[in-house]
């Protein structure tokens, strides 16, 4: 069951849902806030523009806000915290979700360490920068292979009894994983790369959510931007930018082919492809809610006004048949 409030001054009605296993309300559309605070390629962003990106999605119904240690160095997690001190809307309102296991080393380098002491660190770091006494939804965002997802997860299961995080997530995992941590712990939210154009989750891994009661929320909605309409084959990045080697090749040309015909029927329904992208999404068994990232207002604008999409059955076979 979906539930739905009517913003419609703003332009949308925002569409909520109940995060699996909890009695968190989590609106179906998201933002994400890696780019918020500057990126290696970001870096040039007024952090105004990421907070009041996230403060015209709040004001837009949404509520769900996905977050990460390594966002930015810790700065997103930061300005995160700055918007919840300023905004009207009381903290029980937000659903704010973060994660921990990527270690920052005194040579500035970086690894993945699951165990038990670092998570507890990480979590606690990540409380001082959002400046809160917890957090809704804390996920383990990536194994190391080899601590036991049974240590790791337990831990953040004891941290939870601690009422330090109210709900325990977990991401980026293989399916053997993802059965082991659902196991040892009440696993509520699942987080995996999925989007029109990369579908491997569904082989196993959006089934097995579906049948253990486990909310999929799924990352690089929009392809790493391939489906953002803004990119082509021919575009052109500063060095360093990893989009100058992901948007060339053969793998990456047939892609933005099939980019250009779903914007080409996302025309014909009057939207852009972005929210086409989305509506695609959130119309498949077991996503729960989609999170976007961004820098500007204007996208979260747009992103909410995905919501009010209904992509009817034959839309989606037609979807299906450029996808094939």
């Amino acid at each position: 069951m979906h539930d739905n409030l009517d913003y419609s001054m703003r332009g949308v009605t925002i569409e909520y849902t109940t995060l699996k296993k909890t009695d968190l309300k989590i609106s179906r559309i998201g933002i994400g806030t890696n780019k918020v605070g500057g990126a290696i390629y970001y870096d040039h962003t007024d952090p105004s523009q990421g907070k009041n990106f996230v403060k015209e999605a709040i004001w837009n119904g949404i509520n769900f806000i996905d977050t990460a240690d390594m966002y930015t160095d810790g700065r997103s997690e930061k300005l995160l915290g700055e918007v919840l001190q300023e905004i009207e809307q009381k903290r029980e309102d937000i659903v704010l979700a973060t994660k921990g296991a990527i270690e920052k080393l005194p040579d500035g380098t970086t690894r993945i360490n699951n165990k038990p002491a670092y998570l507890r660190s990480a979590l606690e770091a990540s409380l001082k920068r959002l400046n809160q006494d917890y957090i809704d939804l804390y996920y383990l965002h990536f194994p190391d292979d080899k601590t036991p997802i049974s240590e790791s997860v337990g831990e953040l299961s004891q941290i939870k009894e601690e009422g330090k995080i109210k709900a325990i997530g977990v991401s980026n995992l293989s399916i053997e994983q993802l059965k082991e941590a659902n196991k040892v712990a009440e696993i509520s939210t699942f987080q995996f790369g999925y989007n029109m154009l990369d579908r491997t989750a569904e082989q196993e891994i959006l089934p097995y959510c579906v049948e253990n009661n486990i909310s999929f929320i799924p990352y690089f909605p929009l392809a790493s931007g391939i489906l953002s309409g803004k990119y082509s084959i021919l575009s052109t990045f500063d060095d360093g930018d990893p989009r100058q080697k992901r948007f060339k090749g053969d793998d990456a040309r047939k892609k933005f082919e099939i980019a250009t015909k779903l914007k080409d029927f996302a025309a014909t329904k009057g939207i852009n492809l972005p929210q086409l992208a989305l509506a695609w999404l959130l119309a498949q068994n077991g996503v729960d809610a989609v999170i976007p990232g961004g820098r500007r207002p204007e996208q979260a604008q747009s992103n909410a006004k995905t919501i009010d999409i209904t992509l009817s059955l034959d839309d989606l076979k037609t979807i299906e048949s450029i996808l094939d």
